[in-house]
């Protein structure tokens, strides 16, 4: 615990995605005070055309409260 799931349109290399899931799961860690052995990350790809059903309705417009950074927004 915690468990990060990233989902992302396919086409990224398997380079960027490891590198991304270093980088989600170090700041993790440092922000949560988390060790290694409690953090995982996990990449989840959704087709384009599938994405407003699979991904923008269910977990963002349908859970809008949930989310701590909308899309389009900066932090």
């Amino acid at each position: 615990m915690p468990h990060v799931i990233v989902k992302l349109w396919p086409g990224k290399s398997e380079q960027q995605k490891k590198e991304l899931a270093a980088r989600i799961a170090e700041d993790v860690m440092n922000v949560l005070g988390y060790g290694p052995e409690s953090v995982s990350v996990a990449m989840e790809e959704v087709a384009a055309e599938d994405w407003a059903e699979q991904v923008y309705r269910p977990d963002i417009v349908e859970n809008a409260e949930r989310l701590y950074k909308k899309p389009g927004y900066r932090m």
